[in-house]
């Protein structure tokens, strides 16, 4: 079997991640998992997310998350509205 097909990409992207997301040393990963330096260097330029990529995909989360708390709230409102609604026209008859 030839070295480049010996790993798949989600393994290789995992062991970047490691590295890169989790800040674990690249000779400690290659050492865990079994692989050379070398490798995991090349696989880190390959998958490993620019600064800016990663910096988005944070401003994006915290983005969501703020976006869900509105909707959170928003939906409480509709719902106290509906049955405020509900309660007058009953008293209105």
């Amino acid at each position: 079997m030839s070295s480049q097909n010996r790993f798949t990409d989600e393994f290789k992207r995992d062991a970047v991640a490691q590295v890169v997301d989790r800040g674990y040393a690249v000779s400690e990963v290659a050492d865990r998992l079994g692989v050379s330096t070398k490798s995991l260097y090349t696989w880190k330029a390959r998958f490993a997310k620019p600064a800016k990529v990663r910096e988005a995909e944070v401003d994006l989360a915290a983005e969501l998350k703020r976006v869900k708390k509105e909707l959170a709230r928003v939906t409480e409102e509709r719902d106290i509205l509906k049955k405020a609604t509900v309660y007058f026209a009953r008293e209105s008859q």
